[in-house]
């Protein structure tokens, strides 16, 4: 069985302001491209088909050009829900699309339920587990404490449950929407954390021949069975040394896995720069970033006059800038935006807490605002849901 394994298209997502409705359109004609060059027997999609719950049209529109033209080769396409999809309405018409081999799961009460492909060594069971919220599912899946680590290893023992129950010798293929511990994160994917905790063990995925995870935007490999595809496209400036690619995977009759990286079409480059403005306007060796998409770091220790303007000038596809300025350690005046640089809702609030009353908050009192965060993230997740 060869199948592609690819996630995270943000269908109507923006990169800075800049519309990649385009280079999804030509990402989507790549994947289409690339099934029919490869001879694919199924392409997989572990989650965030769409950028937010209700997208734009055209959005829409290009991701049913994608279904008809995958439809029309023939090739089924498994697909799951993530957190930025609405599971509601991406699932509308499933049963329907099914006939055409279009296999959508978003529903988590499915997760034991596989879509079973036959190849020439008998069967491969492919099981969507879509994003679980542990808010929403804790009652489905019966767990005590609402986890990511625990609802997910009540799903996979679903999955676990009815290939059990199945010919000896059936594959199997898990899609799954997490962040699984090991990984490497960017700026782009949207936090997840529940009760301080954001990652689940690859353990939790045991017992089958291959987890096609989605969610976070590099492609990367945890295991030889466990492997996240990322995102064709990036989405931030931290996906700056990604090498954006999908997974060609092999699985053979004893289900042991091969795979290879495709990569995709690339828009425009990514550069991060950092620097003088008037080092950055006159470097020699900064020539090649000139049609690059620029992330511009300026360290002047005085804000230059109309930086932008003049960045310009030289690298036109400047899309952010950023003021470091170069600084003693002790010297006081670092920006509001710095301070609050890679650290979390969590640990935000504490510093308040200690600003404000001059101590920090105890084990109690971190835990009232830990679950106060979550009730917050689970709300508008509900939000979501009913919108």
């Amino acid at each position: 069985m060869r199948f592609l394994h690819t996630s995270d298209w943000h269908l109507g997502r923006a990169f800075h302001r800049v519309d990649m409705l385009d280079a999804q359109a030509a990402f989507v004609g790549h994947l289409v491209e690339t099934v029919r060059e490869h001879a694919v027997d199924a392409v997989v999609v572990s989650g965030d088909v769409y950028d937010r719950a209700v997208p734009p049209l055209a959005a829409v529109e290009l991701y049913d050009d994608a279904l008809h033209r995958l439809a029309r080769l023939g090739v089924p396409t498994v697909m799951i829900s993530g957190n930025h999809d609405s599971a509601r309405r991406l699932g509308v018409g499933a049963g329907l699309l099914d006939r055409a081999g279009i296999h959508l799961r978003t529903d988590p009460a499915g997760c034991g339920i596989p879509v079973v492909l036959p190849d020439a060594h008998g069967d491969v069971a492919f099981y969507g587990l879509p994003y679980l919220e542990p808010a929403l599912v804790k009652a489905e899946f019966a767990v005590e404490k609402a986890g990511h680590e625990a609802v997910l290893a009540a799903a996979m023992d679903r999955v676990r449950a009815d290939l059990a129950g199945r010919a000896a010798g059936t594959r199997s293929v898990v899609l799954a929407h997490a962040f699984v511990t090991g990984g490497e994160q960017s700026d782009s994917e949207r936090d997840i954390t529940v009760g301080g905790v954001a990652a689940v063990p690859a353990g939790v995925f045991d017992g089958v021949d291959y987890v096609a995870l989605g969610h976070l935007h590099g492609c990367q490999t945890l295991t030889g069975r466990v492997r996240y595809s990322g995102s064709p496209l990036p989405y931030s400036f931290s996906e700056h040394r990604h090498r954006k690619s999908t997974w060609l995977v092999d699985l053979d009759a004893a289900g042991t896995v091969t795979a290879e990286r495709v990569d995709c079409p690339v828009p425009r480059a990514l550069a991060r720069l950092r620097g003088t403005l008037d080092d950055l306007l006159a470097d020699p060796a900064l020539t090649p970033h000139e049609e690059a998409w620029v992330e511009a770091t300026l360290t002047d220790s005085v804000r230059p006059d109309d930086p932008m303007a003049r960045l310009t000038e030289r690298f036109p596809h400047t899309l952010s800038l950023v003021f470091d300025p170069e600084r003693a350690p002790d010297e006081r005046g670092v920006s509001y935006a710095r301070r609050l640089a890679d650290r979390t809702d969590q640990q935000i609030a504490e510093d308040f807490v200690a600003h404000v009353r001059g101590a920090g908050p105890d084990a109690r009192e971190q835990a009232v605002l830990r679950d106060a965060f979550d009730a917050v993230r689970a709300d508008e997740a509900v939000r979501e849901v009913a919108r």
